[in-house]
């Protein structure tokens, strides 16, 4: 395979390949008429019978509460790429399950530890995956991390090369589900990588070809992770990585997701974390217990981001009911930054069992003021300063969010009650910094 590569950041690699020859043409294709056959039957304006609406409809809500047992809660963890990127080693995941349970991560809610790309060797004579040099033993390791009272996560793509143009899943997806049951796996990251290319041999030029293409790719390895669970009893966190695009929001539990990335790849700057926050709004509608919207991982502890620009994303992925998959240096980790990221009161708002994903209310030059439905009839209200100076005299705006008159608050990240207060209430928002309220 010739390839040019053009982008890599964050653990999602985008490829151009130019005259490679993909394998396993014939089933893309049978996999393909497949999921087109069934879109067909459920495509809205095709008019059936009333007996088949009503067993798509109860086929549509258990197979919406399957996924809500798997991932009731936005997921927690840490991934491998933003610090190790490709030269994670089996003793860095060891060391990681360490660090997260001694600093106390473990216990506030980060369970998965993740192995993003370059885990993967050659394949046997039989076409089973094996893990290379780095990892001698991958059910060995699952044991280990296991062990410490967490989970561990692996990475595959759907096309025939990884991201990193390590081995894929393309025409071994039930291989490969069963085999990363059998080590004890418990979340797979499935990356679209060289998939693209198949996408434009098999349907150069038509963008809904190539649509049902890559939704035939990612239920092809739904239907595999299903057969390896029926075996093993290990459900398996299901995490779609194809940076957003052909509004996987509205198809992603149809192929099985429990998550879906929205959006391309997070950076340490806060512009880059601002763009992609702020652009989940609209969003809420998509997200819910087992099917969540993924901005991508954390960069809580990375780059120059000042102590209000970690609190401001920490803030935001809280408030947009986002998986919290932090991506730190464990071994660096600061008081300070430790204190960002196991914030009881912040992870109890991402983590809410009313599954709402919170959304902006109110937009005024560099002040946004998003709100998230709690249980409890309580309410999470953020107001975020974007801009390059301090803004005072910031108001609620309550009506917005349909509450009336004075109500009960509590800062979060100051720790303290604020008792009765009302519209009149005002606050002062530091640069790039946040306020974030519960009330009830």
């Amino acid at each position: 395979m010739r390839v040019r590569l053009l982008m890599l950041k964050a653990g999602c690699l985008v490829l151009f390949a130019a005259g490679c020859a993909v394998g396993a043409g014939a089933q893309v294709s049978q996999n393909v008429q497949a999921v087109q056959l069934t879109q067909e039957a459920q495509a809205p304006g095709v008019v059936g019978t009333h007996g088949a609406r009503a067993k798509a409809a109860k086929e549509q809500a258990q197979r919406a509460a399957a996924l809500a047992k798997i991932a009731p809660a936005p997921p927690m963890g840490w991934n491998s790429w933003n610090f190790f990127a490709g030269k994670v080693t089996d003793k860095d995941i060891r060391d990681t399950a360490n660090l997260l349970v001694s600093s106390g991560m473990r216990d506030a809610g980060y369970v998965y530890v993740n192995i993003d790309d370059t885990w993967e060797g050659e394949r046997d004579a039989s076409g089973h995956i094996q893990s290379n040099s780095k990892f001698p033993d991958m059910k060995a390791l699952a044991e280990y991390v296991h062990s410490k009272g967490l989970k561990l996560g692996i990475y595959s793509s759907p096309g025939a090369k990884t991201c990193a143009r390590y081995e894929g899943s393309l025409g071994h997806e039930e291989q490969d589900a069963e085999t990363y049951a059998e080590w004890g796996i418990d979340y797979l990251k499935y990356d679209l990588c060289s998939y693209r290319t198949v996408m434009q041999q098999q349907a150069p030029n038509d963008p809904q070809a190539q649509n049902r293409l890559m939704r035939a790719a990612y239920e092809t390895m739904h239907q595999a992770l299903l057969k390896a669970t029926a075996k093993t009893g290990r459900p398996i966190v299901y995490s779609l990585c194809q940076y957003g695009w052909d509004s996987v929001w509205q198809w992603g539990p149809s192929v099985g997701a429990n998550l879906w990335r929205t959006t391309g790849d997070i950076s340490a700057n806060f512009d880059r974390i601002s763009e992609i926050g702020r652009g989940q709004a609209g969003l809420a509608k998509f997200a819910g217990p087992g099917h969540w919207n993924d901005p991508d991982m954390l960069e809580v502890g990375n780059g120059k981001l000042t102590h209000d620009e970690n609190v401001t994303h920490m803030t935001l992925w809280a408030m947009l009911a986002a998986p919290l998959i932090a991506g730190n240096n464990l071994t660096q980790m600061t008081p300070e930054i430790g204190a960002v990221l196991m914030n009881k009161e912040a992870i109890a708002i991402d983590q809410d069992a009313l599954g709402r994903q919170g959304d902006r209310i109110f937009a005024e030059g560099p002040v946004e003021i998003w709100a998230k439905p709690l249980t409890g009839g309580r309410t999470a209200i953020a107001i975020f300063n974007f801009g390059e100076s301090a803004m005072r005299g910031i108001g609620l705006h309550l009506k917005q969010m349909g509450l009336h008159g004075k109500v009960t608050a509590r800062d979060v990240w100051a720790g303290k009650d604020l008792g009765k207060i009302g519209d009149d209430w005002r606050t002062i928002v530091p640069r790039h910094g946040v306020v974030l309220l519960v009330v009830w």
